[in-house]
């Protein structure tokens, strides 16, 4: 975790833990944000069954667990959502760095604001040796980590369930 001491004002958002009572809140960003980032990357009957509701349990089951998980609110609305925990093997690839950046989702609204590089400070502190796993189609969230230090290491995986490639980067 980042020496920040939190709740942290990040312009018009707060940085803060998530709480048990913010479930639906941070399953309501992690939805819409994988609807607006790969809405037209992933087939239409993917939806089906990657639910509103189905990422709201899961959120429940997370929050009640050890996940430390860390949520930015604007106006009183989780905005954007972030965790990171142990490195993870991916299909044949052995983690290559103890921490990993697991899920890190903003509202397309909220780019640019901070938002982001607030939450991932918050769950791996600037310069931290860490990986991420990051959908290959997603020039925007690679960018985002090549400016916080982390490179393509050249792994990639095709996740066979989705259909899409994701590339490993490390710092």
């Amino acid at each position: 975790m980042s020496a920040v001491p939190f709740p942290a004002a990040i312009g018009p958002a707060v940085i803060r833990p998530a709480m048990r009572d913010d479930a639906a809140g941070c399953a309501s960003v992690h939805h819409a944000s994988w609807i607006e980032t790969y809405g037209a990357l992933l087939p239409a009957d993917h939806w089906e069954t990657d639910t509103l509701e189905a990422r709201t349990a899961a959120w429940r089951r997370w929050l009640a667990g050890d996940l430390v998980a860390m949520l930015a609110e604007s106006d009183g609305s989780v905005v954007g959502v972030a965790f990171a925990g142990g490195g993870r093997e991916m299909g044949d690839h052995r983690p290559v760095r103890d921490r990993e950046l697991w899920l890190l989702y903003v509202l397309a609204a909220h780019h640019g604001t901070g938002v982001g590089q607030a939450l991932l400070d918050a769950v791996l502190p600037p310069g931290a040796q860490a990986q991420v796993w990051v959908v290959e189609a997603n020039p925007r969230a690679r960018r985002f980590y090549e400016r916080n230090g982390f490179v393509h290491d050249g792994a990639r995986l095709v996740d066979e369930r989705l259909g899409l490639a994701e590339v490993r980067h490390v710092r």
